[in-house]
């Protein structure tokens, strides 16, 4: 039986999608942002290492390795990058630009998904994938001609807040099957 850590990846998808909302709704107009970044580092750090260990390793069956490694890959460094930048003031001009091509990454890996019918769900995936990319490559434009544009923010709000909650109910979806599927599962140190 392979090892599957895919609801650590959503739930932090999730906390990460939540929070972006959040900082931009609240965190953008204050004077010290510091305070976010913590929470962004912490958020990037834990993609980054799921996502490069599923790159590198494909624990998973097929192509799956490559649409959520690559994609949390991508999402970890968009996030760690924005905490360091916030930590030390400076602009999020570069990071949103990165995430311009990173969200291009999971538009076509949610294209992919409900093309070939990957995941249980390819439907609310394929959206999951789709609306995240859009955010990222909707923040360039954002933060270079539309930060100070309220209907603009609130419109990347409240995609950012679909996207969380199609995530959260693809995580509660999953959690719960894998916690029946392995429950039976044993290490090859406890074999039978």
């Amino acid at each position: 039986m392979f090892i599957d850590y895919l609801t650590l990846i959503m739930i932090n998808m999730v906390a990460g999608t939540v929070l972006l909302a959040y900082y931009l709704w609240k965190g953008l107009d204050e004077q010290d942002q510091r305070p976010y970044a913590s929470i962004f580092i912490i958020l990037g750090t834990l993609a980054i290492a799921t996502g490069l260990h599923l790159s590198f390793t494909w624990p998973l069956p097929g192509s799956y390795n490559i649409a959520y490694g690559e994609a949390t890959t991508l999402f970890g460094v968009v996030f760690l990058a924005t905490g360091i930048a916030l930590s030390q003031g400076w602009s999020l001009i570069p990071v949103a630009i990165y995430a311009f091509f990173a969200g291009l990454d999971a538009i076509l890996i949610g294209t992919r998904i409900l093309v070939l019918g990957l995941t249980k769900e390819p439907i609310m995936s394929a959206i999951g994938f789709i609306l995240a990319g859009l955010g990222g490559v909707a923040s360039a434009p954002f933060f270079i001609w539309f930060r100070n544009n309220r209907t603009v923010r609130m419109l990347g709000i409240l995609i950012l807040l679909l996207t969380a909650a199609l995530w959260a109910v693809t995580f509660y979806g999953a959690l719960w099957g894998h916690l029946e599927s392995f429950g039976q599962w044993l290490p090859a140190t406890m074999g039978k």
